[in-house]
């Protein structure tokens, strides 16, 4: 085995490793159990709508995720066979048309903080999508690394729909990359939903699963994944946001860097102890 690692100075570890352990939500429900956190919007009645406070929690619990060394993968999932309509009509929509500019400037800012949160977090995200997951829902799923969908899902990026560009919190960015610009385009010119069945096919959705095992499925794949190699994990992740705009060469550079850190990991020598343990000797004859 290495060497121990020595003890970290106490000042270096207050300032990148903050446990996330005790965390209590407002506006969502929250759990950690094993590494994997699960958030799930809680509004069962309405499809799970977004608030300005529901935004703000999320952007910085998000936020804070970057430095919490106790939360490994992360389960976001709605509650009630729904998974986020969105902003919220009445609480969000009905504000923001009384508003001038630069409100409205800090509000889709803050809404593109989120976004930004997400990606940049090390955890791997993996979004358990039924039903209804519009709007803020849906950019929220596509923000996510890993969708578990289900067949009766119905993802609409529908800004369209409401006299907005489709280009709302990355999504011109990111969805073209994801299931390809022409069918990025289908959705985002037209709002229209996309089913569960036709969102595997394209690409958005990693799998489905029954309605009824959906939040099982995706908490057993964030289980898996939380026992893989923690830090490279989120360097993959990393990578995979970061080389969107790199060239070739450029991103083999960043790969080989990134892959050399590994290198020094705990992780990388226990996997090659183990793989050595269990290879059998060889027989030699006389």
């Amino acid at each position: 085995m290495s060497e121990t690692t020595p003890l970290l100075d106490p000042a270096l570890q207050a300032g990148n490793r903050r446990p996330i352990a005790g965390y209590e939500a407002q506006h969502f429900l929250w759990q950690l159990e094993g590494g994997v956190a699960t958030i799930t919007l809680n509004r069962p009645e309405r499809k799970n709508p977004l608030t300005f406070d529901s935004y703000a929690e999320l952007r910085d619990l998000f936020g804070r995720l970057r430095h919490a060394p106790d939360v490994h993968v992360v389960v976001l999932v709605g509650a009630g066979g729904n998974f986020c309509s969105g902003g919220d009509v009445h609480e969000i929509i009905g504000p923001l048309v009384r508003l001038k500019a630069p409100e409205l400037l800090m509000f889709t800012r803050m809404t593109g903080d989120l976004v930004k949160a997400m990606r940049a977090c090390p955890q791997p995200i993996v979004a358990a999508v039924d039903g209804v997951c519009a709007g803020a829902g849906a950019i929220m799923a596509m923000a996510s690394d890993l969708r578990v969908g289900t067949a009766r899902s119905k993802t609409a990026f529908l800004f369209n729909r409401v006299g907005l560009a489709g280009c709302d919190m990355g999504a011109c960015a990111m969805l073209p990359r994801i299931v390809g610009q022409g069918r990025a385009s289908d959705l985002l010119y037209t709002g229209r939903s996309m089913g569960g069945e036709e969102g595997e096919r394209w690409g958005f959705f990693n799998r489905l699963s029954a309605p009824e095992t959906l939040l099982d499925d995706a908490q057993k794949l964030a289980r898996d994944l939380a026992a893989g190699p923690t830090f490279a994990n989120g360097l993959t992740k990393t990578m995979l946001h970061q080389e969107w705009t790199m060239g070739i060469d450029q991103a083999i550079e960043a790969e080989a860097q990134a892959q050399a850190l590994c290198m020094l990991t705990q992780d990388f020598t226990r996997a090659y102890e183990a793989f050595v343990a269990r290879q059998k000797p060889v027989f030699q004859g006389d």
